[in-house]
């Protein structure tokens, strides 16, 4: 071999030498297949995709919102209604299956987490939980928050058409008068409407003593034939257009039918007035957790919180979204109630058992 030659051949040697150093260097140690497959695995939980099924009130979530949502995050939105927390619970219990998300109210919230019906929430993952007040958290249907977060809040009000109808209102009691024969629009809500009839005897909404229920199913009866409709949908469009003179209603339904008619006045009544906190929840084995988990924590962003109530004027529990919303909502009685009238109001409870005895006293009141 000559000089040159064997430059060349020992350069080449050396060379490879460096080129298998540097590739060892690079490739390292390769991860055991356990920890490769735990780590995709993580982040394939972590992934926001797919489709998310929420299961809500109508004119409950604006449409904008949902759109917002799906544009940011990729996600695709399927929004189902029902009427009634007891319709929501019945869906759910017979094996309704695909619901990611849903809002129960408070004392829903109680009922299915005893049933087991209601998947946890990762609370890790909802970043704006500091924005809800503190006086909505950590309430006894649900400690620490665990299955459900603040969605919304808020009562059911008298309302009434003050160009219609002649005489004061002060109470339920009144509701019961001649004058409103066939012209009043109420709640289809059973456990709200035999709650107040208990509350007209001085007891309470969520009373188990079968006395007063069997005379809360009696008064309601007597009431029937002042009763246009049974409606927790669109009961503002019944005072607008004058199918009723008044009712029992929502309180966002009270503010947008008084927005569009001044004649429309709310009544706290003296009894004292049903409340509750609406929240979202997390069906058991629901398909996209973390999708709903996302979606709560994008609902619970002051901008968009306060896009909904001025859509959908309810009682928000998001303080850090009330300055972003217009003064005359804040200042409506139907939307903030003076801090008198909410100490006189009452949250509806579990009732256990006795929940069978409400459903047959509705059950004969709408027969």
């Amino acid at each position: 071999m000559t000089k040159m030659g064997y430059q060349r051949f020992a350069w080449s040697v050396v060379f490879l030498l460096l080129i298998s150093s540097i590739l060892a260097g690079c490739g390292g140690k390769s991860p055991p297949e356990s920890q490769k497959a735990s780590s995709d695995a993580d982040s394939e939980e972590d992934q926001i995709t797919g489709e998310l099924n929420l299961f809500n009130w109508s004119e409950y979530m604006p449409d904008n919102v949902i759109k917002k949502f799906e544009k940011e995050y990729g996600v695709k939105v399927n929004y189902s209604v029902y009427s009634s927390n007891d319709e929501m619970l019945a869906k759910i219990n017979a094996g309704a299956s695909g619901y990611d998300i849903a809002v129960g109210t408070d004392y829903m919230v109680e009922v299915m987490r005893k049933e087991n019906l209601l998947e946890p929430i990762n609370l890790d993952n909802i970043t704006n939980l500091n924005n809800i007040d503190d006086q909505f958290l950590d309430k006894s249907f649900d400690p620490g928050n665990e299955y459900s977060v603040p969605y919304m809040w808020g009562g059911a009000f008298i309302a009434y058409n003050k160009d219609t109808v002649d005489t004061e209102i002060t109470s339920y009691k009144d509701l019961w008068k001649p004058e409103f024969k066939n012209s009043l629009v109420i709640l289809d809500d059973q456990r709200i409407m035999l709650g107040i009839a208990n509350k007209m005897q001085g007891e309470s909404m969520s009373s188990t003593d079968p006395k007063v229920i069997e005379k809360s199913k009696e008064l309601l009866i007597d009431l029937l034939p002042n009763i246009k409709a049974f409606d927790s949908d669109t009961q503002k469009t019944m005072l607008l257009n004058g199918e009723a003179k008044a009712g029992v209603v929502w309180g966002a339904e009270a503010y947008l039918a008084y927005n569009e008619n001044p004649a429309i006045e709310t009544v706290l009544p003296e009894e004292g007035m049903y409340l509750g906190i609406d929240c979202f929840i997390i069906p058991k084995n629901a398909p996209n957790k973390r999708a709903a988990e996302a979606f709560i924590d994008f609902v619970l962003r002051p901008e968009v919180s306060a896009e909904i109530t001025e859509d959908f004027p309810y009682s928000n529990p998001n303080k850090a979204a009330h300055e972003l919303i217009g003064e005359e909502i804040m200042n409506h009685p139907a939307v903030n109630p003076p801090e008198e009238e909410l100490e006189k109001g009452e949250f509806l409870k579990d009732l256990g058992e006795t929940v069978l005895d409400y459903d047959r006293a509705w059950s004969e009141v709408k027969q």
